[in-house]
Formats: C-alpha cells, structure tokens, sequence
C-alpha cells in the first residue's frame, strides 16, 4: 500500500512513518518543515523514521531540506518539501504517485500561539485540510485519516470526555480549526463519499516531542538547572498518550478504514488516565534525579483545566489497547532525552 503523510517529519508523523516502512509500506511524506520549532529537529526526525544514521552538515534551511530529500529517496520512501496550503504544489503530488490513503497530521499546533495568530491558523488548518479533501476528490483517494485534538471539548464539565459530547464551545482558535476540520470532513465524507476516521489526540508525548511542549521542557530547563515556567496551583490535569500508544490507534484505525466502506468516525486516543501538573512534574524529577525550581505564574488564556479521554469507542471500534503507563513513558521519553 501506498500512504501518503501530512507532516511525516514531525513527532507524531516521523513515527508513523517508521512503522509504516517497517510493515513493508511504501511512504510519501509531506512536510513544509515550518519555523514553529528549529527544522533541524525535523531533519533528525525524518532520518530516524527512515533508520538513516547520517552525520548531515547542516548548512542553510532550503540547501538542508532538499539535501535531505534527495539522500532519503528510495523505492519505498519519498519527501516533498511542501506548504498545504499550496493547493497546485499538492496536486503535482497526487499526480504523481497512486496513493491508497491519507494520513493527516500537519497542523500549525499550539493553543497560546493561536490566539496571537488566528487568520495564519485558520488558513493551514482548515484551508490546507481542504486542499487535500479537494485533491481525493480529485484523484478517487476515498480513504483519510485526520488528526483532530481533545483541545475541541473544551472546558467539558463532564469527565471523561465521550465522542458523543457536545463541543460546539472551543476555547481557543486552535481547538476551533480542529472542531470545523471534523464538521468540514463530514461535508466530504457525506457528498464524495470519502471514507474518514477523525482521531481526537490526548497530550501526546514520548520520544521527539516538540521542545515547545510541556514535558519536553521541563526536562530541560530541569537538566539545566534552570527555574520552569509553572502555571496555575498545579492542580491542572491532562490524559498524556504516549507515543507508541498513539501509532497503535492510528495503524488500527488504518486497518479498520481499509475494511470498512461508508466510513465517518471520530475516535478518542487517549490513556484514560489523568495526570495533575503537580503529579507530571514529580515524575520527571524522579526520572532525572533532579528537583525543579518553579516560576510560579497565572493560567493562560486558552488553557484547558483538565483532559480525560473516554476510551470505549476506540477499544470496541478499532480494538484500541493502550498499555504505557504515565511513569513507565517519563521513563523512557528521559531515557531518550540523556542520549539524544
């Protein structure tokens, strides 16, 4: 089978692609390596996804990326350098190469940055999931997996959050791009018959996490010894996924899209297992041996209080069996941290 990838040299997606290579897939990855975090982050996420040990001479970021398309192209794998938004870029891609079904995963990310830059959101998360629901459209690609978020329930008084909840009251600009990519993907699935699983992610974490995510940071500023930044009482709760869970509920739900006709689904990823700020940072001082200074500062606009994912839908549906849990996975993401 022949996937193709949004986002595949970011954490979630250089992942997927990894595991994806490995079951004898072939893999096209779409990336436009944005500067929301230092690219050459995403130049080592994609060489490990390709199991490329390669000492790269980092020059300039246009020479790099395209040094890096040209050194990991082979049979079975392929990268274009490509903003989604570019709806002519994409369609030469679809051209291109027979692909099977779409894995969606790029996304500007980040609820604190959303509200200082709506319009820039609105455009790639929502105009660039167009892009690509027009291009299968297009092209008969009538499978699609979409990355949603847990950030489109809000404030939800009930706990743990149901597929079934209403989330018609978003919080942030964010979470609203990734409420009107589900409703938007109904629209495709019900008038081009586009077959369609919308995963809602829960706090993702694990090796190459973002730097600009929580645990990621802590880790560092921690081993460094420098003081973190800590919001609200600590008493702030959230439903961290750890990574391999994660690729676990995307493969299945790959499985159950390629069995399946008539499809439109929206799918929890989540432990179902809520950890308090308080309680994350203690893990991670254990991991380390290190205790934090914390700078305590007021709740951010846009944060959400507490994260708690119901995970029936997706056990029952795609038989979804998380089995990391939260001080086994600090474990492991310090591990990788010590030896990167």
């Amino acid at each position: 089978m022949t996937y193709l990838v949004t986002g595949g040299s970011g954490f979630i997606g250089s992942h997927l692609i990894e595991k994806l290579l490995r079951n004898g897939h072939s893999v096209i990855n779409v990336d436009n390596f944005d500067d929301f975090y230092n690219y050459q982050i995403k130049i080592k996420n994609t060489l490990a996804s390709i199991g490329k040990n390669y000492d790269f001479d980092f020059s300039d970021k246009e020479t790099d990326i395209r040094h890096l398309a040209d050194i990991s192209r082979s049979d079975s794998y392929q990268m274009y350098y490509q903003d989604i938004r570019d709806k002519k870029g994409l369609e030469h891609i679809f051209k291109n190469h027979s692909i099977d079904l779409v894995i969606h995963l790029a996304a500007l990310a980040g609820v604190r940055p959303s509200i200082e830059r709506p319009l820039e959101y609105e455009e790639v998360n929502v105009r660039g999931t167009m892009n690509l629901w027009e291009l299968c459209k297009e092209f008969n690609v009538s499978k699609f997996i979409c990355a949603s978020s847990s950030s489109v329930y809000g404030n939800n008084e009930k706990t743990p959050f149901a597929e079934t909840d209403n989330v018609d009251h978003p919080i942030s600009p964010y979470a609203a791009t990734k409420k009107s990519g589900e409703v938007l993907g109904h629209v495709y699935h019900n008038l081009y018959h586009i077959d369609m699983i919308q995963l809602r992610f829960f706090t993702v974490y694990g090796p190459r996490q973002r730097p600009d995510l929580a645990i990621h940071k802590f880790t560092k500023l921690i081993s460094e010894g420098q003081e973190i930044p800590f919001y609200g009482d600590g008493n702030t709760a959230r439903d961290y996924t750890y990574i391999d869970d994660i690729i676990d509920g995307i493969m299945k739900s790959i499985v159950y899209l390629e069995n399946h006709s008539g499809v439109y689904e929206i799918i929890n990823l989540g432990e179902n297992e809520v950890v308090t700020l308080s309680e994350m940072l203690a893990a991670i001082e254990n991991a380390l041996g290190i205790s934090a200074t914390r700078k305590i500062l007021p709740m951010q606009p846009g944060d959400v209080l507490k994260t708690n994912a119901d995970i029936t839908k997706a056990k029952t549906l795609i038989h979804y069996k998380p089995d990391t849990d939260f001080q086994n996975g600090i474990k492991k993401f310090v591990e990788w941290f010590l030896r990167k």
